[in-house]
């Protein structure tokens, strides 16, 4: 396994490859790497002949109030999970090699960072556009695989590369859970036992409002109140930041909540702030 810090040695490799008549898919990652990182690299192996995971905690997709300090970092056991995953290159640039100290350049999608978390984490997916399209330019990848975890994320990089022309294939994966349902995150090691034993409501509640849909279309309000009543019995842990329906396509609010519905919500389990989706 190759490991590049430097955009011109990381750019070398790429033309390299692309030169010898091989594929490249590429991982984009925030380190911390966990089971769920591990299934976007097997699909990722599936996919090209080369395989480079980015590990590059990106400064300007985070908030002034959000975790960008406390968010978790170990490159030794990240780099040491690469190569056990079959990783073919790392590239862990320094924020000062991504980003020149007066860049005035971004990235913005306007139209599906309007609901979800774009309401409550302004400039989020302006930071997430802007970094994903420097690594298409930097890894030059035929393919790149992301988790559908994060639902919105993933259909703001894919209107990025549609309306801008980016020749790169985007791959969703479904979400990997732990056994009792939560969905695998870097943030659930922040969680203190107790946060980590109700987590899993978030999972059970979208379950519930699943079900809820399954006999006939509900509204919108029916689906809302399901969820909030079981995430409240939780008590003072959790605290819901949101709950939405929408179309999945448009990221556009839907009353009817019917077969092909997204419903997505974002809760903060003590100062942990989660998120999880479903599609009726």
């Amino acid at each position: 396994m190759r490991n590049f810090a430097s955009i011109p040695a990381m750019r070398r490799q790429a033309q390299a490859w692309r030169t010898e008549g091989l594929t490249i898919a590429l991982v984009p990652t925030m380190g911390a790497l966990h089971e769920g990182h591990a299934a976007l690299i097997r699909t990722a192996r599936r996919q090209a002949d080369k395989v480079v995971a980015s590990i590059f905690v990106n400064p300007i997709q985070f908030g002034p109030d959000e975790d960008f300090v406390r968010y978790p970092r170990d490159m030794k056991t990240d780099r040491h999970l690469c190569r056990a995953w079959g990783v073919d290159a790392v590239f862990a640039p320094a924020a000062r090699a991504m980003y020149a100290n007066d860049h005035s350049v971004f990235v913005e999608e306007t139209a599906l960072r309007r609901t979800l978390c774009g309401r409550t984490r302004p400039g989020h997916f302006r930071g997430v556009a802007t970094v994903v399209l420097k690594l298409f330019n930097i890894v030059a990848p035929h393919t790149a695989v992301f988790g559908q975890k994060d639902f919105q994320q993933v259909a703001v990089v894919q209107r990025l590369v549609r309306d801008l022309n980016v020749p790169v294939a985007i791959v969703a994966v479904p979400t990997v859970r732990e056994k009792d349902g939560l969905a695998i995150s870097s943030r659930n090691a922040r969680l203190t036992s107790e946060q980590r034993r109700i987590a899993p409501c978030l999972w059970a509640a979208l379950q519930a409002a699943r079900r809820l849909c399954r006999a006939k279309p509900r509204s919108s309000a029916a689906v809302g109140k399901t969820i909030r009543k079981i995430i409240r019995a939780q008590g003072a842990y959790s605290a819901v930041e949101y709950i939405e329906t929408v179309c999945p396509r448009t990221l556009h609010p839907v009353q009817t909540v019917k077969q092909g519905t997204l419903i997505a919500l974002a809760v903060q389990i003590g100062d942990v702030r989660l998120i999880d989706n479903l599609v009726v």
